[in-house]
């Protein structure tokens, strides 16, 4: 006979879950493990007997397994085992305030995860479903204090568990720093010496499988008396969804996860409708203009030294577009700025940054075109980012022509500042494929009118020359530089120009909040003048640049209450 082993410490590892997540399949899995021994839901019974819940096995539970926390934890959770680990699954609801704190200090932890749409449709078989059921709360509350205890747990979703096991196991145990076991992937059919008192009732499903199964291609109907559940339920997983790491070549991106040109903006609150939002749960309904059909309009601002510049310019434009479009339901201008006010305070963003104003016609209550539908009131979005200039506004960009034309009044009038911006991606598109920063468009006379994102201006023989406002956009950026010619005592401009005027210039530069003042040193190959920033352009950049700290709406300080 085999002699048996002393018992001695032992490595804990700790799954936390919701329930109906395929932790009783995890859990049969790591029981296959010949260095581990399994403990399922050894915190049952203390729930049982604080929270006074009633289960067909309760009395039986309390009879049989140890209800007193401390000593769960103490001595059936950290007691001396025969093997080298032992695996604790914990449905997360069980974690009742008073237990050890050793419970989280000591082990190594992990959450499983799964969508509530899935859990939800066959939760009602033994108890009804409810947010305290669920335990999503709980397991975020996990996530955050193994987090602040500086044990951040590895998080697994039960759908990449389903779709491949392996690599999902594999990441797993690396992150647990346990060697992978092949055996871990297959169980025997049918109950198990480790399954707890429980299983009858809940096990029936599990007790026929013998290894985590692809899930259906096509999911269950979702049971809409639970719609309300799920509303609350499914922010929580989302949140904890996104601390998931890819391990399966299966899951992972088309494109690896890309760096943001100012890091800084990967943490940044934003307005939607009427509240500020984490930059990730910002979101628009489906059922928005924006999304139905581009239907809004919006605005560039920039931000000098706690001051909003042009700021009522800006707005005038917004509301004159809002108008054109005949938005009904619009917000006022204080509601406006005060959104702007409060967002730019709440990020801290005083200099250097930029904003993205936008004005949809709103939410609709059916999908569809027609503005009869948008019975809900414009949706207004403010999105802060630090932003310097998106060009080189020293040494000078490149354009090429596109030959996309820009839209005519007949067709869609540009005084309008819309959404809509395919005619202009379009151009981008043949300036990204010509490697040139942006491209010139043409009107349909062949004309030069903007480039997809910029008006823009030439210098020939001391005269400053841009093109008429009737196919561009008549910019706030433009108006300004066109005062600033005129107070540098400059002669300016405004008519019909030709590609080759620009092409034959002396200097060139494009204009627009984004980018303020940008020389241009080639155009379709040609260099412009003598390929360097011009004289004029820097005059008049000094004087743009000193206008901005001149000039602008200040932001409002904060003033705390108590």
């Amino acid at each position: 006979m085999a002699e048996q082993k002393e018992e001695m410490e032992v490595e804990v590892i700790h799954s936390w879950s919701a329930p109906r997540s395929l932790s009783t399949g995890l859990m049969y899995s790591f029981a296959q493990r010949d260095d581990m021994e399994v403990l399922d839901e050894p915190l049952y019974a203390h729930f049982l007997r604080v929270t006074g819940i009633h289960r067909p096995y309760r009395e039986e539970l309390l009879s049989k397994v140890e209800s007193d926390g401390n000593k769960a934890v103490n001595e059936v959770i950290y007691g001396l085992g025969r093997k080298k680990y032992r695996f604790c699954k914990h449905i997360a609801k069980q974690r009742l305030s008073g237990l050890p704190s050793d419970l989280m200090k000591k082990g190594k932890h992990f959450i499983l995860i799964r969508n509530p749409l899935d859990i939800l449709p066959s939760f009602d078989k033994v108890v009804p479903p409810s947010f305290r059921e669920l335990g999503l709360a709980e397991l975020v509350s996990i996530y955050n204090e193994l987090s602040e205890l500086g044990k951040a747990p590895h998080i697994i979703d039960a759908v990449d568990l389903r779709r491949d096991p392996e690599a999902t196991l594999r990441g797993l145990c690396d992150d647990l720093d346990i060697p992978f076991q092949e055996a871990m992937l297959k169980w025997e059919a049918g109950p198990k010496p480790v399954d707890g008192i429980w299983a009858p009732w809940w096990y029936k499903s599990v007790h026929k499988s013998t290894g985590f199964q692809a899930a259906n291609k096509y999911p269950a109907t979702f049971p809409f008396s639970l719609y309300g559940l799920l509303e609350q339920s499914l922010p929580l997983y989302n949140m904890l969804r996104r601390h998931v790491k890819q391990t399966s070549s299966l899951l992972k991106a088309p494109l690896p996860p890309p760096n943001l040109p100012v890091p800084a903006n990967k943490k940044l609150l934003a307005w939607v409708g009427d509240e500020i939002l984490p930059r990730d749960s910002a979101k628009v309904s489906v059922f928005d203009s924006v999304v139905q059909g581009g239907d809004s309009v919006w605005e560039g601002l920039r931000v000098y030294s706690r001051k909003v510049f042009k700021l009522d310019e800006h707005l005038d434009r917004l509301f004159d577009s809002a108008k054109a479009l005949a938005f009904n339901n619009v917000p006022t201008r204080e509601e406006v700025k005060d959104a702007i006010f409060a967002t730019l305070i709440r990020n801290g963003m005083f200099d250097n940054a930029h904003i993205r104003l936008s004005l949809t016609r709103g939410k609709k209550v059916t999908s569809g075109m027609s503005p009869a539908f948008n019975l809900y009131g414009c949706t207004l979005i403010v999105l802060p980012e630090w932003k310097p200039p998106v060009y080189d506004n020293t040494h000078g960009i490149m354009l090429v022509t596109a030959t996309t034309r820009r839209n005519s009044p007949n067709n869609l009038d540009s005084k309008i500042h819309h959404n809509n911006l395919l005619n202009n991606i379009l151009a981008k598109i043949e300036g990204n494929n010509a490697n040139a920063d942006d491209a010139i468009m043409l009107d349909k006379d062949g004309y030069v009118s903007e480039t997809n994102a910029t008006n823009i201006f030439l210098v020939k023989k001391g005269r400053v020359l841009t093109p008429l406002a009737d196919y561009c956009l008549p910019g706030i950026t433009r108006a300004t530089v066109m005062d600033l010619v005129i107070k540098e005592k400059l002669v300016l401009e405004e008519r019909r120009i030709s590609l080759s005027e620009f092409h034959t210039a002396d200097e060139v530069w494009t204009t627009g909040t984004m980018g303020e003042l940008t020389p241009v040193v080639k155009i379709d190959g040609r260099i412009i003048g003598d390929g360097q920033v011009g004289p004029v352009t820097q005059r008049l950049q000094d004087a743009y640049k000193k206008l901005t700290e001149e000039s602008g709406v200040p932001i409002p300080a904060h003033n705390e209450t108590g």
